[in-house]
C-alpha cells in the first residue's frame, strides 16, 4: 500500500484479501487472497490466480453448500474450510460505493467466457483488503451483450430464511436493475476492454494468511 491506512491506495502487484461476511453473522466466511491490478479513486481491480488457497463455507459435516437442498441451505449448521481455487483465474472489478462487483471469467487458452455481476454490499476497505456481504442475486453477461439473472431461487430462499428483510431485498433488486441498465447501455466496465487483459507472468500466487479472519480494526499497516 502507498500509505499507512485504508484511505490510501495499493500498488499493482500488492497482495490483499477479498472477503465476505456471513449473512446475519458478521463473521468472515469467504476469504480470497488476490493481487492488485489497479487501485485508483475510480476502480479497484484485482486478480485471483488459479490454484489460490481460499476459505469457503461448507456444511458442518464438510458437505459443499450447494449440495444441500435449497430449503435448508441457509439454516443447516456451517463451518469453513481451506480449498484451492480450481479452473481459470478471476479478474474482479469494483467501483467505490457501487453495490456490485464485476468478475471476468475465461476458458482454457484465455478464451473469454463471460462477465458476472455479483450484487453485494459496497466494499469496506481496510489495510489488508476489502470486506463485503453477498446479496445472493447475480447477473451473467456474455460477449454478445446478452444477459440473464442468476440465483433468483437462492435470493428468494434467503428471504424466507430471514437472512434478508423485504426492505433490503427491494434495495438489492433495485441495484440489480441499475446494473442491468449499465449492461444495456454497454457502459463501464463492459466497454473497457478488460477481457483482453492478462496478468503479469512474474506475479506469484498470494498466500492465505493464518489470520485470514482477523478483525480489520485490530490490524496494522
Amino acid at each position: 500500500m502507498t500509505g499507512s491506512d485504508a484511505s490510501q491506495h495499493w500498488a499493482p502487484g500488492d497482495h490483499v484479501l477479498w472477503r465476505y461476511r456471513g449473512n446475519g453473522t458478521g463473521a468472515v466466511h469467504i476469504c480470497r487472497p488476490v493481487t492488485v491490478v489497479r487501485d485508483t479513486p475510480e476502480l479497484l481491480a484485482v486478480w485471483m490466480a488459479p490454484g489460490t488457497e481460499c476459505v469457503r463455507p461448507v456444511l458442518a459435516d464438510g458437505t459443499p453448500v450447494h449440495d444441500e437442498p435449497l430449503a435448508t441451505r441457509y439454516t443447516a449448521p456451517r463451518t469453513t474450510e481451506r480449498a484451492r481455487w480450481t479452473g481459470s483465474g478471476v479478474l474482479k472489478l469494483a467501483r467505490p460505493g457501487e453495490p456490485w462487483s464485476v468478475w471476468l471469467f475465461w476458458e482454457r487458452g484465455w478464451r473469454f467466457r463471460s462477465w458476472y455481476v455479483n450484487l453485494e454490499e459496497p466494499r469496506t476497505r481496510w489495510s489488508g483488503g476489502v470486506d463485503s456481504e453477498d446479496h445472493f442475486l447475480d447477473v451473467s453477461v456474455y460477449p454478445d451483450r446478452s444477459w440473464l439473472w442468476r440465483d433468483e431461487d437462492e435470493f428468494a430462499q434467503a428471504q424466507r430464511a430471514g437472512l434478508m428483510s423485504p426492505e433490503r431485498a427491494a434495495e438489492v433488486r433495485a441495484a440489480g436493475r441499475r446494473a442491468v441498465e449499465r449492461i444495456r447501455a454497454w457502459g463501464a466496465p463492459f466497454s473497457d476492454g478488460w477481457e483482453h487483459w492478462r496478468p503479469d507472468p512474474a506475479w506469484r500466487v498470494p498466500e492465505l494468511p493464518a489470520d485470514w479472519d482477523r478483525t480489520p480494526a485490530h490490524t496494522g499497516p
